[in-house]
């Protein structure tokens, strides 16, 4: 028993950094080789999982021989605009001018429901407002609707805006991100002080706290503190 568990914990390391090295994409997002990598990938370590008469050397080399394959063709794909086409593939227009890309539909093999579903995710729920759609390489329908179908910016009415940046985290459960503090040239000094003044008392009471882009303290207290 503690051998298939120390087998396990080493196949669950290879696999999940394995998976690390293809990218943070979710499974929607993975181009069809790299889905396909994905899926021989976990299939591949079932089986030393199931059959502890397999020896561990006979899977862990398909399984390298398989990310070293996902390196190589990202990295070709990346390198070259001819190698990506052909490994995946071109996004393709479906909709023009408020008008469906018949023929491209069926090159596809992509019915009508699912384009009026994906528009509809998409809050565009009639075909006449959308300038162009087009089906991506993951998978993903990116719509452009038409200028006059736009949601109005501020831009567009010439208001001033100012600048909003992100909110930066600085306590998660208990736990106080000091780069973050440097990053915005404050300390732990700082911060137990502002928290002081509402009464709380230690880092570990806190669940989350954050300094918003105008540089005010945002912060929520556990509601069991153990």
């Amino acid at each position: 028993m503690l051998l298939g568990i120390v087998r396990t914990l080493i196949l669950f390391a290879v696999v999940a950094i394995g998976l690390r090295l293809m990218g943070k994409r979710q499974v929607g997002q993975l181009q069809p080789y790299e889905l396909v990598i994905a899926i021989m990938l976990s299939a591949l370590a079932a089986i030393p999982m199931e059959d502890t008469g397999v020896p561990l050397l006979f899977i862990l080399f398909p399984i390298f021989t398989l990310i070293l394959v996902q390196v190589a063709m990202s990295y070709l794909s990346l390198k070259s605009e001819r190698a990506r086409g052909i490994i995946c593939g071109t996004p393709s227009v479906v909709i023009e001018n408020g008008k469906i890309i018949e023929k491209e539909l069926a090159r596809l093999r992509y019915n009508i429901n699912d384009l009026l579903e994906q528009l509809r995710a998409k809050n565009i729920p009639n075909i006449a407002d959308v300038e162009f759609a087009i089906l991506e390489t993951g998978g993903q329908l990116s719509v452009i609707p038409k200028s006059q179908k736009r949601p109005i910016v501020p831009e567009d009415l010439n208001l001033p805006t100012k600048y909003e940046g992100l909110p930066v985290t600085l306590i998660i459960d208990g736990f106080v991100f000091r780069k973050n503090l440097a990053r915005v040239n404050l300390n732990e000094e700082w911060l137990r002080s502002e928290l002081d003044k509402f009464g709380v008392e230690s880092f570990k009471e806190v669940l989350f706290a954050h300094l918003d882009t105008e540089g005010k303290l945002l912060y929520q207290v556990k509601s069991e503190v153990g």
